[in-house]
């Protein structure tokens, strides 16, 4: 919804606009509520709706993310990010399984802190580095309503943890981003797909979301108008790419020579050219996925594969969310019967194996995937946003937090005060008492996780209750309070109810940002702000300059046969010209005029072609 302002000299300011964004492990993309129409609807520019979770790092350290930063995967892998929602929350032990897929450095010289990615003598956390990608969507947003963003809901994955979520709070605050909530992707999705918005009607429903990194499957109890998850299982490492992994290695396993690779780049190239394979034979399962890859010594090797051999690489990954769904099942104390709906969410499920598995499982639904699985989140997300904003009454969202909360008692055993799956926002107390005659001190250490032993499951974070009164052991009354936000981020308290001694403490998870921290991120951007004007000027006229090579390149393979000769002619010269001006990286003024030249001479045949696929749309047709 868009409010508008008036400023004090009487100018009218842009408005401003709530969005919705999802922020995916490989495309990500931002929504809003068109006031216009009421409807909820993906912002798309020149560039696309998606926007690919890629961040390239040019030499002066200005990024650059999409579609255009995809190309550095292979030509300068060592500076090109992806895959920044794996490490978010996570120390360099939790990524060292996947870490050697990566070509950008990650540093592990402490192995319990917050990962970091080093590009020249930079630094990056993973905070930092997805606050780039919301920066992009943020402004993306910015251009094409002609407004202010200045407040979003964010989705995550339904089994992200307390750590990751509050990653992703503070990568939207440093985006300059007030998030106003952040909603698990399938109860997200759930909204986009209007399920349960007639009020009279109650349904249970299955939310499947295969993304390209992280898999979750929900079920949602709706009635009146409530979305209540009832149940969450999800693998916050398994998605697309991992099925490209397995075709790659299926490769690998053929021919031993691609298994010696060790050049980053071609390694990337192998993983591109299996996530081709992917998508090719998943709209065509008749058919043999067939290419010549140049190992870059002079020979080659010939890469195929056909249906048959897609699907016993995939096998596997399609078994374990198989398996989530029945843990899924059973968490709820339900059935398969049970269920009255089935979603599909996420861009990896358009392999057909999915729709099998699916319609195999829960023969007796229709399974829903008529909104573009890439889009579904966003627009519920966008949805949400609108709610927030207040502007519709007909929902009220109710989340599940994915993992017990707890303390540690004597012995190092977990005493769950929130169990998994309980709904949010809510507060729970318990009292406790000291084991030790005299004990004035007692420690609260804060852990989240399924396991009987805090040793096996996370710790959050501790304080020290002080002050207790001297008593016998047993006597003292120590009240504990969880307090779990509409977020599903934890402040705890502590109190001693004979003597009215209180503490208490806000969750900031191990692999989170301070307050401080945040701030210091803030205003040194600010600090370098007039600095970095002229570079970053410089690079903004770069990447238009590539942006519509891009798009002329895509124009003139699409629209030749209608063009004239003097007309491919003349606009290949001139795409020639712009390109060298950007590998000369020239100054910002001659490439934005290469740019105007190009867009000038091409204009007037773009818009006779427009004019001719307008007419043929409408040949036949009375108006």
């Amino acid at each position: 919804m868009a409010k508008i302002k008036i400023d004090i000299s009487g100018k009218v300011a842009k408005p401003q606009v709530v969005v919705g964004i999802d922020l995916g492990t490989t495309n990500s993309l931002v929504a809003w509520v068109n006031p216009a129409s009421g409807a909820a609807e993906i912002i798309a520019d020149a560039m696309g709706a998606l926007v690919p979770s890629v961040i390239a790092f040019g030499d002066g350290g200005v990024a650059q993310v999409g579609v255009l930063a995809k190309s550095g995967l292979v030509d300068r892998p060592d500076r090109t990010v992806f895959s920044v929602k794996r490490l978010l929350g996570k120390s360099y032990k939790d990524i060292a399984a996947f870490q050697s897929y990566l070509g950008y450095r990650i540093i592990d010289e402490e192995k319990d802190a917050m990962v970091k990615v080093q590009v020249d003598d930079r630094f990056y956390n993973p905070i930092e580095l997805s606050a780039i990608i919301l920066r992009e969507l943020k402004q993306k947003a910015e251009r094409v309503l002609n407004a202010d963003v200045l407040q979003a809901v964010v989705t995550v994955p339904a089994y992200f943890n307390d750590s990751q979520r509050q990653a992703t709070r503070d990568a939207g605050k440093l985006a300059g981003l007030e998030v106003l909530r952040i909603v698990n992707e399938p109860t997200a999705a759930s909204l986009s797909y209007g399920i349960g918005l007639d009020r009279d009607k109650e349904q249970t429903v299955l939310v499947y979301d295969l993304g390209g990194g992280t898999f979750d499957v929900s079920i949602l109890k709706i009635e009146d108008g409530v979305f209540e998850v009832l149940s969450t299982k999800g693998d916050t490492a398994l998605g697309g790419d991992d099925i490209d992994r397995s075709v790659m290695m299926h490769w690998q396993s053929e021919q031993v020579v691609l298994s010696e690779l060790t050049a980053v780049g071609d390694v990337h190239r192998l993983r591109l050219l299996a996530e081709e394979a992917k998508v090719f034979l998943g709209a065509n399962e008749d058919k043999v996925f067939v290419h010549v890859f140049d190992l870059g010594d002079g020979s080659v090797v010939d890469l195929r594969l056909d249906y048959h051999g897609l699907e016993a690489a995939a096998r596997p990954l399609m078994l374990k969310t198989k398996d989530c769904i029945a843990a899924a099942l059973r968490d709820a104390q339900l059935k398969p019967e049970h269920i009255e709906a089935v979603v599909m969410v996420g861009g990896s499920t358009r392999y057909p194996e999915v729709l099998k598995l699916l319609s195999g499982m829960f023969p007796h639904v229709t399974v829903n995937n008529q909104i573009n699985p890439d889009e579904v989140v966003a627009l519920g997300a966008a949805i949400e946003a609108d709610v927030l904003a207040g502007n519709r009454k007909d929902v009220l969202l109710l989340d599940v937090t994915p993992l017990s909360l707890g303390i540690e008692t004597a012995g190092g055993l977990m005493d769950v005060l929130i169990p998994r799956n309980n709904k949010i926002p809510c507060k729970v107390g318990r009292e406790y008492t000291t084991s030790v005659d005299g004990q004035v001190n007692l420690m609260i250490s804060i852990y989240q996780g399924e396991r009987e032993m805090v040793s096996e499951n996370r710790k959050l974070g501790e304080f020290v209750l002080k002050g207790i009164p001297a008593m016998p052991a047993g006597l003292p009354k120590i009240e504990v309070v969880f307090a779990l936000d509409a977020d599903g981020l934890l402040k705890v308290q502590a109190k001693e109810l004979r003597s009215g001694v209180v503490q208490h403490i806000e969750i900031k998870p191990q692999y989170g940002l301070t307050d401080d921290q945040v701030e210091k991120m803030l205003l040194e951007g600010f600090q370098f702000a007039q600095a970095d004007i002229q570079t970053r000027l410089h690079q903004e006229a770069i990447n238009e300059g590539q942006q519509l090579v891009y798009l002329a390149q895509r124009f003139m393979e699409k629209n030749a046969n209608l063009m004239n000769a003097e007309e491919i002619e003349g606009t290949k010269q001139r795409i020639v010209a712009l390109e060298c001006l950007l590998q000369e990286r020239a100054e910002k003024d001659m490439i934005l005029s290469a740019v105007t030249d190009l867009n000038d001479y091409t204009r007037p045949f773009a818009e006779r072609l427009m004019d001719v696929a307008v007419s043929a749309a409408l040949k036949g047709k009375e108006i």
